[in-house]
Parts: structure tokens; sequence; C-alpha cells
């Protein structure tokens, strides 16, 4: 990416971040797409602390995962998301998209949480 395009990225991030605030009872489902994996978390803004993170790294994924970057890692990172956060007994969250638009695995990993039972 280059500068423009960075500082682009940065300021729909902004823009995206102004309105979202994660609670303990309804946290931040914050999504990290790179190049190679892709990222989610729940975090507590209030408390100022991550509750539930999951990536295609993780050891359960690695292993029936060939690519950690396309729509199936996506799907697979939701649903194993969505499980974790059940057990702590979370029911909603709140998405955080950061500057990415809203289609790919970025979709695929919202609607995997959202079959799981949690409210985006």
């Amino acid at each position: 990416m280059n500068a423009k395009a960075r500082a682009r990225f940065f300021r729909r991030q902004q823009r995206v971040r102004q309105w979202i605030r994660g609670t303990g009872e309804r946290p931040r489902l914050a999504v990290f797409r790179g190049q190679k994996h892709i990222v989610a978390q729940l975090i507590d803004d209030e408390r100022g602390s991550t509750l539930v993170g999951v990536s295609s790294l993780a050891p359960e994924l690695r292993k029936e995962l060939k690519l950690g970057a396309n729509v199936a890692a996506a799907t697979r990172v939701g649903a194993l998301l969505a499980q974790k956060a059940q057990t702590l007994g979370i029911r909603q969250a709140v998405l955080d998209r950061r500057g990415w638009q809203y289609h790919g695995r970025i979709r695929a990993l919202t609607d995997a949480v959202r079959q799981a039972g949690i409210s985006i």
C-alpha cells in the first residue's frame, strides 16, 4: 500500500471507529485482514481488554486450513470465535471492520459468527 492509499485507509478506519465502542455485554468484534492471515478479537473498550481472540494461526485451525487468507479460513475463524465467545456468555457484539469493505473475508467471518448465534 502506498502512502496515499494508507492515508485513505487510516481516514476510513477513524471514521468507522468514532461511533463504535465495545462494552462487557456487547464487545467490539475487531477484524484484521492481512495478506496471509485473518485475526478476529472481541474487545471490551471500557476495561481496555481483549476477551477472546482467534487467528488463522491458531493451532486448532492450522491443521485443517491450507491457506489462512481466504473465505474458508475466515469462516472457520468466525465459527471458532463464536464458540469461544459463547462459553464466556457473550451473545451480542458490534462489528469493527476497520477500513475494509464489508464483503469477502470480512463478510464470511461475520456471517459465521451470526450463524453460531451471536447477533451483530
